[in-house]
C-alpha cells in the first residue's frame, strides 16, 4: 500500500477504493509508527497469551481481566474481549451432562430450607452439598463435594464408583476434620435420598450441624454447587479421558486443592477462595474489641459491679426484671415443636 501511493497519490488511491483521503493518511500514520496504543495492546497481548497457557486456557474475558489487573495492567473487559477475539484466545466450554444424580422419590426426612432466613457473615457458618458424575471408561464415578458458601472454598470431597450414602458422609466427615467447625453449622442440600437416609442424619446430628434442604423442584438454592461442577467439568473434566477410578481421584484432586482454592481467580470474590478467607481473618482480627494479653476488658469497659436495682414484679414475671438488666431470651418454641423439627414425607417406595 505504501509503494502504491508513493507510485499513484493518497488522492488517486482514495477515488479507485472508494475511501477517504483522511481515513488513508490516518492508515499510513499507523503503519509508518504504531504509536503508544498500539504498544501497550502488544505488551498486553503477551501477557494475555502467557495467563492463557499458564491457566490452560481456562480464563474467559471476565476473569482474564481480573488476572491482568492484579498483575499490574490497567486495562477494561471489552478491550481484553477484543484482543481476546482477534487473536482467536477463548475460555472453555462447558459440554452438556446426561445421567441423572438427584432422587427425590423417598420416604427420607425431609429438613426444611434454613439458607432462607440464614445471613451468611462468615466462614464456617453455611456448607453446600451436591453430587455430579464424572465419566470413566464406558461408565461413570460419581463426586460428592461441600462448599463454604462464604469463602467459596472447596472444604470436603469424595469420589466412588456408586453414589449410596456413604459417598455423602465420606465428603462431609472429611470437611469437618479439615476444618473443625462449630457446633450450629447449617448443612445445605437438594433433596436427594442420600441426603435424608438415616445414617447421614445420625452423622449431622453427630457432628451437631443443622441439616437444610432445597424446595421441592427448586434447583436455585443449590446453584452455588452447580456452578462450581460445571466450571470442574469445563475446565478439568470434559478435557480428560479417564480409564480408572483413580486417575479421575488424582484429577479431581489436583484440580481441587492446587488450583480451584488456591489460584484461581473467583468472579464474585475478586480473588482466589484462599486469599479471601486469608483477607477476612485479617479484618475480622482487626475489628475485634481490644483485649488484654490476659482476656481481660480494660478498666473503662468492666461491667457495673452492683447489681441492677430490685423492680415491681407487679404485671410482669420474676424471671424477667426490667429496666438496666438483660434476661436470656424466653422459649419460643410451644410444646411439641423444635428448631430441628423436619417433615415426613410418606411415600410408598422408600429408597436409599
Amino acid at each position: 500500500m505504501t509503494a502504491l501511493r508513493d507510485e499513484h497519490g493518497v488522492c488517486a488511491l482514495s477515488e479507485v477504493f472508494g475511501v477517504s483521503t483522511s481515513g488513508l493518511h490516518k492508515t499510513f500514520r499507523r503503519s509508518a509508527s504504531p504509536g503508544p496504543r498500539a504498544e501497550a495492546n502488544r505488551q498486553l497481548l503477551e501477557e494475555i497469551r502467557d495467563v492463557h497457557r499458564e491457566h490452560k486456557g481456562r480464563y474467559g474475558s471476565p476473569r482474564m481481566t481480573m488476572e491482568l489487573r492484579r498483575r499490574g495492567f490497567g486495562c477494561g473487559e471489552n478491550r481484553v474481549a477484543r484482543l481476546m477475539r482477534r487473536h482467536g484466545i477463548a475460555g472453555m466450554r462447558a459440554r452438556r451432562k446426561t445421567p441423572r444424580t438427584t432422587d427425590s422419590r423417598h420416604g427420607g426426612l425431609i429438613a426444611p430450607n434454613r439458607l432462607k432466613s440464614l445471613e451468611i457473615t462468615g466462614p464456617n457458618q453455611a456448607w453446600a452439598m451436591d453430587i455430579t458424575y464424572v465419566r470413566v471408561g464406558a461408565g461413570f464415578a460419581y463426586l460428592a463435594a461441600v462448599q463454604d458458601l462464604f469463602t467459596r472454598q472447596i472444604v470436603g470431597w469424595q469420589i466412588a464408583d456408586h453414589m449410596r450414602s456413604g459417598l455423602v458422609e465420606d465428603a462431609l466427615s472429611n470437611a469437618a476434620r479439615r476444618m473443625s467447625p462449630p457446633p450450629g453449622l447449617t448443612i445445605h442440600s437438594d433433596r436427594g435420598s442420600q441426603y435424608a437416609s438415616d445414617d447421614f442424619i445420625a452423622l449431622a446430628k453427630s457432628l451437631r450441624f443443622e441439616r437444610s434442604m432445597s424446595a421441592k423442584g427448586n434447583c436455585y438454592d443449590n446453584a452455588t454447587m452447580e456452578s462450581f461442577f460445571g466450571v470442574l467439568k469445563r475446565e478439568e473434566l470434559d478435557q480428560m479421558k479417564f480409564t480408572s477410578l483413580e486417575e479421575a481421584r488424582q484429577s479431581v484432586f489436583s484440580y481441587i486443592e492446587a488450583y480451584y482454592n488456591t489460584r484461581r481467580i473467583h468472579t464474585s470474590l475478586g480473588m482466589t477462595p484462599a486469599e479471601f478467607r486469608e483477607s477476612w481473618g485479617k479484618k475480622h482480627a482487626a475489628a475485634t474489641p481490644e483485649f488484654s494479653k490476659h482476656g481481660v476488658l480494660p478498666e473503662s469497659k468492666k461491667w457495673p459491679e452492683e447489681p441492677c436495682p430490685p423492680a415491681s414484679t407487679h404485671g410482669r414475671t420474676p424471671a424477667y426484671p426490667s429496666r438496666g438488666c438483660s434476661p436470656a431470651e424466653p422459649p419460643s418454641v410451644s410444646p411439641g415443636n423444635s428448631s430441628d423439627a423436619e417433615i415426613h414425607i410418606e411415600v410408598e417406595s422408600n429408597q436409599r
